[in-house]
């Protein structure tokens, strides 16, 4: 098996780095679990190094530096390293749909008023804090912006159906045998 492979391949060609993963069989012939795999993470890995889905406008963010919580020493406590971003969804220039859904979402960081309040503090210095914050919120949108797919209804099978009657059959012998013995 040729596992050699340069840099350009996986940016620009991933099928020519299967390609060549594969050794010189085509792309679509037998697939071993290593190659499905392989197809599997350089899919994934062009979809999350894509553009995101909707951008936002930085004039539409409000932030406020704020002071940490939590240990830190003396630092925490002169510096407001941590930031509060807000987002009005409902005054966005994002388009309706995703306003929608993301007004929709069940989210602890959305407001009733449609403000999405982002609290970043994790690093030390406010500049990381704002590009966490700003990841978060774009992570938001994006995950708002696929429309999910509806959901098919299925019948149950017929095996499954006999089944679940065989086990209530079975369940309701047993608790007709608790009964009082009669002699």
């Amino acid at each position: 098996m040729n596992l050699r492979l340069r840099q350009g391949d996986w940016n620009n060609e991933p099928q020519g780095a299967l390609y060549m993963i594969m050794g010189g069989a085509a792309a679509g012939a037998r697939s071993t679990p290593l190659v499905s795999k392989l197809r599997e993470n350089v899919y994934h890995a062009r979809k999350s190094a894509a553009e995101p889905v909707t951008a936002i406008k930085p004039t539409e963010i409000e932030w406020t530096a704020i002071r940490a919580q939590g240990a830190g020493g003396q630092n925490v406590n002169k510096v407001s390293s941590a930031v509060h971003l807000r987002f009005d969804i409902r005054a966005s220039s994002l388009p309706e749909p995703i306003k929608e859904r993301l007004c929709a979402l069940r989210d602890q960081r959305i407001t009733a008023d449609g403000v999405v309040i982002i609290k970043a503090q994790g690093y030390r210095t406010q500049e990381r804090n704002r590009e966490d914050a700003l990841a978060r919120l774009q992570a938001l949108v994006d995950g708002a912006s696929s429309v999910p797919r509806p959901r098919k209804p299925t019948r149950p099978t017929k095996g499954s159906q006999r089944r679940r009657v065989d086990s209530k059959v079975k369940r309701g012998q047993l608790k007709a045998a608790r009964g009082r013995i009669v002699e």
